[in-house]
This record gives structure tokens, C-alpha cells and sequence, in this order.
């Protein structure tokens, strides 16, 4: 899921996914993980989609995702919530950021935990921003999120 975000966010294209970036301090520099792949979209379909995914987190009182909005840092996501036949559904969003220079591309599940924006957009919104900035600022949301307690839920 992060990596069609990923491609969304560079309106049709992305790079295998790869957790490693350095071996030993020597960078890793395997091709499959600095070659662009192409999808078959043209590139000018994607500015729709961006659109409503910044206005799901920027958008307002009726936004789904606002609980993800950065005052520094334009978010697009989308959230989404899958459904679990064997207890509580699970909490999902997918986002990338910024929205006109994306940087990073990320997608958070959180088991039996609900609603998209309950738990997964407050959490990828803390990891985009520790991303870009090096830091959280959103104490306030860091402090909510590290106190849950999702077995009394």
C-alpha cells in the first residue's frame, strides 16, 4: 500500500521498496532500489486523486483525515478501515508528504483498532513529521498516541 501511494505521489512512478540504505556505512547501491518503474497512468490523472487525498487531511471540519494535518507540512492521505470477521476492524491510512515534493510515502495498519483516523492517521502524521523534520512537534498527539492501551479498547 505504500507503494501505490508512492506512485500516486509521483504521479506514476516509484522505486522497489528496500529497508536497507547502507552496509557498514558503505551506501547500498543495488539498481533494482534507484530505477524508476513506470505504471501504465498517465501522469495527469493523478492530480485528481491528490487533490482529494490533501483535502481528506486538509480540508476542514468534514475532512476524514484532519487529525493527520501538519501546520508545516502538506499531508495527502486517505484513510480506510478493514473490516476483521473476527473481532474489531483494523485501522488503516495510507498518506505521503509534501504534497508538491513527496518525500516520503508510508501506509500504517493498526489491528482491532477501528477507524482509519482513530489510530493509523495520528500515527503516520507523527512518523512523516519525525521524518521531514527530524522531529515531532505535536507533542500533544505523540503523548496520546504513546499512552494507548488497544487491549482495554
Amino acid at each position: 500500500m505504500a507503494n501505490m501511494t508512492a506512485a500516486i505521489a509521483n504521479r506514476g512512478y516509484f522505486y522497489t521498496p528496500h529497508i536497507v540504505k547502507a552496509i557498514g556505512g558503505k551506501p547500498v547501491t543495488d539498481a533494482r532500489f534507484t530505477e524508476k518503474n513506470s505504471i501504465s497512468i498517465s501522469r495527469e490523472n493523478f492530480e485528481e486523486v491528490i487533490a482529494g487525498m490533501e483535502q481528506a487531511v486538509n480540508g476542514g471540519a468534514g475532512a476524514t483525515a484532519r487529525v493527520a494535518a501538519n501546520k508545516d507540512i502538506i499531508i495527502c492521505g486517505k484513510t480506510g478501515t478493514a473490516q476483521n470477521p473476527h473481532g474489531k476492524d483494523h485501522s488503516v491510512f495510507v498518506a505521503f508528504a509534501p504534497r508538491d515534493n513527496p518525500k516520503i510515502a508510508i501506509a500504517v495498519y493498526v489491528e482491532n483498532a477501528g477507524f482509519g483516523a482513530t489510530y493509523a492517521a495520528p500515527i503516520a502524521s507523527l512518523m512523516i513529521e519525525k521524518y521531514i523534520k527530524g522531529k515531532v512537534e505535536n507533542t500533544a498527539l505523540e503523548a496520546r498516541m504513546l499512552e494507548l492501551n488497544l487491549m482495554q479498547q
